[in-house]
């Protein structure tokens, strides 16, 4: 998913959502997008919107499993990961294996990580310019980029 270079908007801005909004935001994306919006959706999504580093999907089944007093299978858990990344919900950390909840639902954009490789932390960065130029490259090389994801691997202000 994503917009071809031509079409990415110069900036723009966010509504940032937390806690239930965040939740109740993500209901709305997935099912304006054609998507149903099921009860263990809602719970995957719940429990990724708890955690501000990446979490992995064997990690939010273990949670899932304790919490319900049944086991979920990590499975599928990462079959409605696939799904929530496919339509904005989450991002994947690609190098950890491991997901964030977009805090803007719906908002198509591609993902920037600055990955810290001592504590894990994983800071989303918008940048409509950096953007542009990766599809612009791949576009030059007519190969049409679906969902971009560029990592850079480091260590945050916190572990310097």
């Amino acid at each position: 998913m994503g917009q071809p270079a031509n079409d990415l908007p110069h900036s723009h801005t966010h509504h940032e959502h937390a806690g239930e909004s965040l939740v109740v935001a993500a209901a709305r994306a997935l099912t304006t997008a054609g998507e149903q919006w099921t009860a263990m959706r809602e719970s995957v999504f719940a429990e990724l919107a708890q955690h501000e580093r990446p979490v992995s999907a064997y990690d939010i089944a273990d949670n899932l499993s304790a919490a319900r007093g049944k086991r979920v299978a990590p499975n599928s858990v990462y079959r409605i990961l696939d799904v929530f990344v496919a339509n904005n919900l989450a991002m994947r950390v690609e190098s950890a294996n491991a997901y964030l909840a977009n805090t803007h639902p719906g908002c198509a954009h591609d993902c920037i990580f600055l990955v810290c490789d001592e504590c894990g932390e994983a800071a989303h960065v918008d940048d409509e310019d950096v953007s542009r130029s990766v599809r612009a490259i791949a576009a030059a090389r007519q190969f049409k980029a679906e969902r971009p994801v560029l990592e850079i691997r480091g260590l945050c202000r916190s572990c310097t």
